[in-house]
């Protein structure tokens, strides 16, 4: 009878944790949308590594809309065989996973400041959040996308549309997405896009989806607010 009791308490002690991990997951988060208009990648990018490493849980999560110069980021295991020539445009070596790609003008590019521990998500979650919101936000477009299990991105009919790389840092995300809307993908025949030889890179523009990068963000994020369960949302400019 004592065995029998301790099991079930055992029992009811996993039942309790798996109802609360489900109803910390209906939580409600505030949220902030910083748009940075066209930035230094590198000024960008060091911000968000200032920025995870000081906050705490009470600093809100946010969401950084930006455009970049020209710039090929590789990522932290990038072979430097996926750089085919890089000419003119600087090539910087960033804390992100994946290989190397692209970011210019007509790209949009968002980035998730997002605290995981205290939304209790994973990374792999957060991507497959990220995914979801590029395929929902294209659908209302008539434009059918998907993602790939074993290639992280946004793909129609198998060229990609999308690219995504993620660091997670004290438990906090950042670095994100890039969504190709109407830029110049020329610079994409100089790399092994993601890491991909031969991988043709397409827009939105080209296919009856936005043709500018404010459109993108802002029905993007519609979709990403929902999808982080935002309540409140605020907007702010600048780092």
């Amino acid at each position: 009878m004592l065995e029998i009791k301790l099991l079930n308490e055992q029992i009811s002690i996993r039942i309790g944790i798996v109802v609360r991990q489900r109803r910390d997951r209906h939580l409600t988060f505030p949220l902030v949308i910083r748009q940075l208009g066209n930035m230094d990648y590198e000024k960008v990018w060091h911000a968000m590594q200032d920025f995870t490493d000081s906050r705490d849980d009470a600093v809100e999560d946010e969401l950084w809309l930006v455009e970049h110069p020209p710039v090929f980021t590789q990522g932290q295991a990038g072979k430097e065989e996926h750089l085919l020539m890089p000419g003119d445009i600087p090539v910087v070596k960033v804390d992100r996973g994946g290989q190397v790609t692209y970011h210019g003008p007509g790209q949009q590019v968002i980035y998730f400041m997002i605290n995981l521990r205290r939304r209790k998500m994973g990374v792999r979650e957060l991507v497959t959040l990220i995914e979801n919101g590029i395929v929902n936000m294209l659908a209302k477009h008539n434009i059918v996308a998907a993602a790939k299990p074993d290639a992280p991105g946004v793909y129609v009919d198998g060229k990609k549309i999308a690219s995504l790389g993620l660091r997670v840092r004290k438990g906090c995300s950042f670095h994100g997405l890039a969504i190709n809307v109407n830029m110049d993908l020329s610079p994409f025949l100089r790399i092994n896009p993601c890491g991909y030889a031969g991988l043709e890179m397409i827009q939105t523009q080209d296919i009856g989806g936005p043709d500018n990068v404010a459109e993108t963000g802002n029905n993007l994020v519609a979709e990403l607010q929902q999808l982080l369960n935002a309540d409140t949302v605020s907007h702010q400019t600048g780092l």
